[in-house]
């Protein structure tokens, strides 16, 4: 009997021991999780050459183009998972600032300008794996509303737009258009325990943005118009850190 009572504490521990060991459940059904981390922004940038709309004479700026540099921002995004398997992602962050540099018959005006771009987006993810699993792969499809603040015009381009011929000197502003896109988005969950987790993830987004450029004279009178297209598409990278609650 005595014998038999001895054995009951090394049982409880064994126990207490394979309960520490079984896997908890990472990301399941009605879990919320909060990720904060590094965007980074890399344009695929290419773009139509600069027309010239007003005076129409001047036409097509021949063999005139732009480039887009990198970005990087703080990151943010709120996941909750409707099943063990799949989850909404709500993907925000502090606003990125690009800028935009002449190319072919423009690189004489160098930096062109820099604009802060806002592109809030919602992905619908599958993960494989089950919810014990450590190391969880995803896929998703969504969409982003992609608008443009703080555009501002350097002075050599301000100066090309407002230019003594057309009327100047004087200023220019620009106009970016603001459209819709879809986003493709695979990476992989790694989870360090039942709370916390670190997440990388790959976005692509096929963008193009329509660009008026205005010169005004100091009168404030429209004495140029310029349009192009730019074509972004960005590869995003995403680098977290992500807390369930």
């Amino acid at each position: 009997m005595n014998k038999a009572f001895s054995v009951l504490p090394k049982i409880a521990a064994i126990s207490v021991f394979a309960a520490f060991s079984l896997p908890a459940a990472a990301q399941s059904a009605g879990d919320n999780i909060v990720n904060v981390g590094w965007f980074h922004l890399r344009p695929n940038e290419s773009s139509e050459p600069l027309t010239f709309t007003q005076p129409a004479a001047v036409g097509t700026i021949a063999g005139s183009s732009a480039s887009i540099s990198n970005a990087d921002t703080l990151g943010l995004a709120f996941t909750h998972f409707f099943t063990d398997n799949f989850a909404l992602t709500a993907d925000l962050g502090i606003p990125p600032k690009f800028k935009l540099y002449g190319g072919g018959t423009l690189a004489p005006l160098g930096e062109l300008g820099k604009a802060r771009q806002w592109s809030p987006a919602v992905i619908a993810k599958w993960y494989f794996g089950d919810k014990n699993s450590q190391l969880r792969p995803f896929v998703g499809l969504g969409l982003t509303r992609v608008w443009y603040s703080d555009v501002d015009l350097s002075q050599s381009l301000q100066a090309s737009a407002a230019r003594p011929a057309f009327g100047g000197p004087g200023t220019a502003t620009a106009n970016l258009s603001s459209s819709w896109a879809p986003v493709a988005n695979v990476g992989l969950t790694y989870n360090f325990n039942e709370k916390w987790s670190l997440g990388f993830s790959v976005a692509y987004i096929p963008l193009k943005t329509d660009a008026e450029i205005i010169g005004r004279n100091m009168a404030g009178t429209v004495i140029s118009r310029s349009v192009t297209t730019l074509t972004i598409n960005p590869l995003v990278t995403f680098l977290s850190v992500g807390y369930k609650f």
